[in-house]
């Protein structure tokens, strides 16, 4: 292995730690106390001089004067100065500290804690022994690793020096174990389905497909859980829900990312007003648990999860601010030139249902900065969707926004399989259009259908952008320990 000139003399260091006997990759370590409970007890444990050991990583610049030499380590509950002297430690302990021992190395100290004149906690060293000793020197900027791409490349470099970035991942488990708290709190059951799936489906995207070489069977990455969860309904349980990995085909920017997490839950005899009801006794749960309150700032923007949502129908919002109503120019041409009478500048589609969905996503998405629930979506954009009974042509479904970005999903489930076995054969037509994100057809489902699924409120929450807005961070890499990242050409 090739070494750089910094490797090198780190490898040297390391070389010399092995003449004299010491294993500085020892299996196991002697540490009696955290950093944090021994600074919880300190007083009591100073005062009875208690010997204790601590281990952890040598953080910031380590300073050597003379006889005494200062430094800090990190165990990932907290911090503690080292307060080392050659005449409690010893000429052999105190030069292998000065010589052969850096910054980022991991180490174990026994002690004794005191304050220093200065009044700083500190543990005042009697042995020292290397736990690991490091190649690889710290950044040139301790503060941290300026470079964005590089903080995700190498996320685990980015999580030494930006004690921030972990807080950001507590942060996310914290809201993740809140949001399965309240849905077990609601008798859901926590289950499991395939990640490996011979039919994608539950959402219009372009799967990764793979190939099962001992059954000879092409299969797919799932991009939901959504119709093995109601296939679950169709088994009897009456609230089920799945906190996992979706992956889909698509491009990657601020909000997305091919691999990400997702929970859907589903519950027997309820509709797409239940599942309002409980997106918002969720996300007000979350909000309080992440940030302790239900106002939370996100980029100059303070977001109000303390109150109701407003619920507006897609129509409605697209006819206000654009002037066109698509309940009135219902096919494809007839929209377009709508369009294009407005002088409204968006991408052409090959189905009226993309061009709707780029018309919104163009001119209303942006602007839904409070939380808000869009309504009753167009039954050709919505192929799992129970039809409105007084509107036919529209849906009872909604999605969830939050700064310009969705965040949820939500229908009352199409139950009649007659129904959806016809709007899985018009997605069809739309993928031999060209439209390579339409649902496939899944005979299976349909069968289970047959077999009678209660009315069913369905509900899906994308964790990511959530904990986004929760932690106020402007991109979806800065939430996800090692997000997807474009090769490098070296």
């Amino acid at each position: 292995m090739e070494l750089n000139d910094l490797q090198a003399q780190r490898k040297i260091k390391l070389d010399r730690l092995r003449e004299t006997g010491l294993n500085p990759y020892p299996a196991s370590s002697a540490r009696t106390h955290h950093v944090a409970a021994a600074l919880e007890q300190f007083e009591t444990l100073a005062e009875a001089g208690t010997s204790l050991t601590l281990a952890g990583r040598i953080i910031g610049a380590r300073r050597v004067m003379g006889k005494i030499a200062f430094a800090h380590i990190e165990d990932g509950s907290d911090s503690i100065q080292l307060w080392i002297s050659r005449a409690e430690m010893g000429d052999v302990l105190f030069e292998r500290f000065r010589d052969d021992i850096d910054t980022f190395d991991i180490i174990e100290v026994t002690g004794v804690l005191r304050r220093t004149q200065k009044g700083e906690p500190s543990i005042f060293a009697h042995t020292i022994s290397v736990l690991a000793k490091t190649i690889n020197p710290p950044p040139e900027k301790w503060a941290g690793l300026s470079d964005v791409e590089e903080r995700h490349r190498q996320r685990y470099l980015d999580l030494i020096v930006n004690s921030e970035r972990r807080a950001i991942f507590r942060a996310r488990a914290l809201a993740v174990s809140t949001m399965r708290r309240v849905l077990d709190s609601r008798g859901f059951l926590e289950v499991e389905t395939p990640i490996l799936q011979p039919i994608y489906g539950g959402a219009a995207a372009r799967p990764f497909s793979t190939y099962h070489n001992q059954l000879g069977q092409s299969l797919y990455l799932r991009i939901a859980t959504e119709l093995y969860l109601k296939r679950l309904i169709v088994g009897g349980f009456p609230g089920v829900y799945e906190i996992g990995k979706d992956f889909r085909n698509e491009g990657v920017d601020r909000s997305h990312n091919p691999e990400f997490t997702m929970m859907e839950c589903y519950q027997a005899f309820a509709d797409y007003r239940d599942m309002m009801r409980l997106v918002e006794d969720v996300l007000r749960e979350m909000a309080v648990a992440v940030t302790s309150s239900t106002l939370v700032p996100f980029q100059g923007h303070e977001l109000d999860f303390g109150c109701d949502w407003p619920r507006i129908p897609m129509a409605e919002a697209i006819n206000t601010h654009t002037g066109i109503d698509i309940a009135q120019v219902n096919e494809l041409a007839a929209l377009q030139a709508a369009i294009t009478a407005a002088n409204l500048k968006v991408e052409r589609k090959l189905t009226w249902a993309k061009q709707v969905d780029e018309l919104f996503s163009e001119y209303v998405q942006p602007l839904l900065i409070q939380p808000t629930f869009i309504t009753d979506y167009p039954v050709e954009l919505s192929p799992l969707a129970k039809r409105k009974p007084d509107q036919p042509s529209f849906t009872e479904r909604f999605e969830a926004f939050i700064v310009g970005m969705e965040i949820g999903n939500a229908f009352s489930e199409l139950n009649d399989p007659f129904d959806q076995a016809q709007r899985f054969l018009d997605q069809l037509k739309d993928f031999a259009a060209g439209d390579t994100d339409a649902h496939q057809m899944d005979a299976d489902y349909i069968n289970a259908l047959m077999y009678g699924m209660p009315p069913t409120g369905g509900l899906g929450l994308g964790i990511d952008r959530i904990v986004m807005v929760l932690t106020n961070q402007p991109s979806i890499r800065e939430v996800i320990l090692f997000p997807h990242m474009r090769q490098r050409e070296d």
